[in-house]
């Protein structure tokens, strides 16, 4: 039976709480993701755009009114129109117009939006999942490549106390130049290997920095995730089931159908309920026969199209189109979680069996090590044996180290795939969680052409350091 999406999260909630007590753990990485993260304080701001839209949709079936105002003069007049005479005159009016019917280009126009906001929200949920899985991998990225570094550093100081012995052991001629020059190449080479490590941690700090929002500091292990999936089959079937991308996207192809809908609208008759007041005075007094005047109107207006140019017939072609192109890319979509289901459950499973094996294999190396340094004293190993033996331990122990780490990370893939890996999942208690019902609560309703929300500011936090700014600049600029 599949693996269902409360067990998960519940256990998923629970492992990441253990370490709440630490300032370096993987849920303050995540808390701080969750924050900070640019990608993710973007996305909100284009959800908030999304709910706007239903309110524009809405405003389509609302009525309006307009006021104007005028000052005229009368520069030439001839026939019966010198009655009226020359005098500046002032109008004023106010037009009220309530719509009473549009081929129902309003009421799909609304849905379409609500449908959006739907999406948009699946939306977020998605880039949360995308940046916590950056998080996680950058967290584990720095564990492995400061786990290598460590390793390569003890390998160097083994390789030089070797080379010290041969050269020490060479000097009473127990040993020849070539096993001095042997010892001295496989120094170098591993000099070599930790420079690179070293360059490689330096990238994994930096892209830390940059998901996360801050330096790297002492970093604590992660906790165990949570029970997943026994087979790929069920992996792929709560992925299918929870996806957000996979909502998004069949959550955009139902919002294009109500938008041929709104373009179809466009061949129908529109009709309007009127109301209009007018008022003109003469300002320079009664010469015509009148000074003021007002007249109060009130009627029903009616729009019939009869030929528009073929335009109505494009405008639905198009939405059909892109309705097309939404149903074709909600296969797409659908193939690509599946994909992404089955390839990280396949890297977990591979990187847990590699686990066991490399733990096997650096169980037997050191043996191995142990063996051919005793042997070495005796006359039966060399020193290059001996130094084999060495870069064989070392490279098991490299492997170890990845295999741990690419197996929480396909773990935590495999989360984000099933739809398992947003903040509500994970948790998160490090402040109050964004809650886009708030937003569209506060707009989308919203009849006042006046009201608007503060200008908005930066709310992702800058990670560049005062030795980075440019000369001049004394402090970061949001």
């Amino acid at each position: 039976m599949p693996l269902t999406r409360p067990l998960i999260c519940t256990t998923l909630i629970a492992a990441l709480a253990t370490g709440a007590a630490s300032a370096d753990t993987l849920r303050e990485a995540l808390v701080s993701a969750y924050e900070t993260n640019p990608t993710l304080t973007a996305q909100r701001q284009a959800l908030k755009g999304t709910d706007a839209a239903v309110a524009a949709a809405k405003a389509q079936g609302r009525p309006t009114v307009s006021a104007t105002a005028g000052l005229n003069e009368n520069l030439a007049s001839s026939g019966v129109l010198i009655a009226t005479g020359s005098n500046p005159t002032v109008n004023a009016g106010v037009d009220l117009s309530v719509p009473l019917f549009n081929g129902g280009a309003v009421r799909n126009g609304v849905q379409a939006a609500k449908i959006r906001v739907l999406a948009g929200r699946e939306t977020l949920r998605g880039v949360e999942g995308t940046v916590f899985t950056d998080a996680v991998t950058a967290y584990m990225d720095v564990i492995r490549d400061r786990a290598i570094v460590e390793l390569n550093q003890n390998n160097v100081k083994v390789l030089e106390t070797n080379l010290q012995a041969t050269q020490d052991r060479f000097q009473i001629g127990d040993v020849t130049r070539t096993d001095v020059a042997q010892s001295q190449a496989r120094l170098e080479l591993g000099r070599s290997e930790l420079a690179t490590a070293q360059g490689r941690l330096t990238g994994s700090e930096e892209n830390y920095r940059r998901v996360i929002g801050h330096e790297p500091g002492d970093l604590q292990p992660p906790p165990p995730l949570p029970p997943l999936p026994a087979t790929a089959d069920e992996a792929v079937q709560i992925a299918l089931a929870a996806n957000p991308d996979l909502h998004a996207i069949r959550y955009q192809a139902a919002a294009s159908a109500y938008d041929v809908r709104v373009a179809e609208a466009s061949r129908l008759p529109t009709l309007s309920g009127v109301a209009s007041e007018t008022y003109v005075k003469s300002l320079g007094g009664s010469t015509g026969g009148f000074s003021t005047g007002n007249q109060v109107t009130a009627g029903l207006s009616a729009r019939v199209p009869l030929y528009q140019g073929g335009l109505p017939s494009a405008r639905i072609r198009e939405a059909q189109s892109q309705q097309g192109q939404l149903l074709e890319q909600s296969v797409g979509t659908e193939r690509s979680v599946i994909d992404q289901a089955r390839s990280a459950f396949a890297t977990f499973k591979a990187a847990n069996d590699a686990i066991a094996s490399e733990q096997v294999a650096v169980q037997a190396n050191q043996l191995a090590l142990e063996g051919a340094r005793a042997e070495q004293t005796v006359g039966t190993r060399t020193v290059l044996d001996v130094l084999n033996a060495e870069q064989e331990l070392l490279n098991s122990q490299v492997s170890l180290v990845t295999a741990r780490h690419d197996a929480y990370v396909a773990g935590f893939q495999l989360l984000e795939a099933m739809g398992q890996a947003d903040s509500t999942d994970l948790g998160l208690s490090g402040g109050p969680l964004y809650d886009p019902l708030g937003n569209y609560r506060h707009v989308s309703s919203d009849w006042n052409d006046w009201s608007t929300d503060p200008t908005p500011a930066p709310i992702a936090t800058r990670t560049v350091t005062p030795q980075e700014l440019p000369q001049g600049v004394t402090s970061p600029k949001q």
